[in-house]
């Protein structure tokens, strides 16, 4: 059997054999790790990047920066991941304590439990493209850094921003 992630025989498991190199990538960060399920010139991009990635240098290095945010994160399947032709879709359940700076943001000790995705666009089996999605609001309320759905702090803040006021459930 070939190393490559997509080699074995059928669709779905070739998609589950990506899925499950990305994921190691995001486990164990390098450059190798990563150029074994990505093209060298891979694009990356999430909420969390200020810019768009080039590379897998550049991604490994913001993975890093994730881990020293969080260094216990782990990032574990949260549904089958999907895929025909060049597209694939990995969901995810990324989940850590933040102990470290992420940017400007100090460590908050707060555990975090994020669910997301990441959107791969594919050349010649390897991710060439990838994008990751996930709730920014929700994170930022983990964390701490916005109120809670439903609260009467964010109700003081939608009146504030102008949006009048919510019926509750």
């Amino acid at each position: 059997m070939s190393a490559h992630p997509l080699e074995p025989r059928s669709s779905h498991s070739r998609v589950d054999g990506l899925a499950t190199s990305w994921r190691d990538s995001w486990a164990a960060p390098t450059p190798e790790a990563f150029a074994k399920c990505c093209l060298l010139h891979v694009q990356y991009e999430d909420p969390l990047a200020a810019e768009p990635l080039e590379g897998t240098i550049a991604l490994c290095d913001h993975v890093e920066r994730l881990h020293k945010a969080f260094p216990d994160l782990r990032i574990e399947p949260s549904g089958q991941p999907i895929g025909e032709g060049t597209y694939a879709c990995v969901p995810w359940r990324a989940i850590g304590t933040h102990k470290g700076e992420l940017g400007a943001l100090p460590a908050s000790d707060r555990f975090v439990i994020l669910h997301g995705l990441h959107y791969l666009e594919l050349e010649g089996g390897r991710v060439r493209r990838a994008r990751g999605f996930f709730d920014l609001y929700d994170a930022a309320m983990q964390l701490g850094l916005l109120p809670q759905r439903g609260s009467l702090t964010e109700t003081a803040l939608l009146l504030l921003r102008g949006f009048g006021l919510r019926p509750r459930a």
